[in-house]
């Protein structure tokens, strides 16, 4: 468990340092402000697209899969990292959750109150399990859930930067020395003249560097379980 409570120290830092380059970005390059409008077309710039409405939908639904299936790890797991893992979950994604839906209520966007079939299923799939078998049926749903977000919140992330942001986060995970840039490297969102798709592809540019922090961990718990099974 050495190399997962190294991973879990690293993957704090890059939390850390991802989320501070993100608001200092956002405090320099004015991201996540609406530009002016006039009065004509500034009703047609607000409205609510489909687009947005299903994303908020998928991530609402999403955040609440992971508080209540990290409630169930932490409760029907014997794996004290697994365990740490859905703590971590119920922490970080009812706070997004919350995060989102002031995002949804400030520009009237519906958010689902129930959790959707696919997710019912997973839940009920899960409650049938104890042990070693939930662990390892948990983190292989939590390595495929957190892929699936992140590539819903990369769809509203500035790929311009990204790549390098990878790259940079990879090597702070790795441990390697991280050259310090006068320029900030950070995750920033998709422009858009809408204030709602605005507020929303802010939303996923702050929350992304959390959620990739959840995948590579889930990817380390998720490997290292199944070399005990091999084992």
């Amino acid at each position: 468990m050495r190399r997962i409570g190294f991973l879990s120290i690293a993957l704090a830092t890059v939390v850390a340092v991802g989320c501070d380059n993100n608001r200092r970005a956002t405090t320099t390059n004015g991201a996540g402000e609406p530009a002016a409008v006039g009065t004509a077309g500034e009703a047609d710039r607000s409205k609510v697209s489909n687009e947005d409405k299903s994303f908020v939908n998928e991530l609402a639904v999403a955040n609440m899969a992971e508080v209540e299936l990290g409630k169930m790890a932490i409760e029907r797991s014997t794996n004290a990292e697994v365990k740490k893992f859905g703590q971590m979950m119920v922490d970080d994604h009812t706070a997004a959750g919350d995060k989102l839906k002031a995002v949804a209520s400030q520009h009237n966007v519906p958010v689902p109150a129930a959790l959707d079939d696919t997710h019912i299923d997973l839940r009920d799939k899960l409650a049938k399990l104890q042990g070693a078998d939930f662990d390892r049926e948990y983190m292989n749903a939590m390595v495929d859930g957190h892929e699936a977000v992140s590539g819903k919140l990369e769809s509203r992330i500035d790929r311009a930067d990204l790549g390098k942001w990878k790259t940079e986060m990879a090597d702070r995970i790795s441990g390697k020395k991280v050259e310090e840039r006068g320029q900030v490297v950070a995750v920033l969102p998709e422009k858009s003249d809408n204030p709602v798709t605005t507020s929303i592809n802010q939303w996923a540019a702050e929350v992304y560097p959390t959620v990739q922090a959840h995948l590579e961990s889930a990817k380390a718990i998720d490997s290292a379980l199944k070399k005990r099974t091999t084992n």
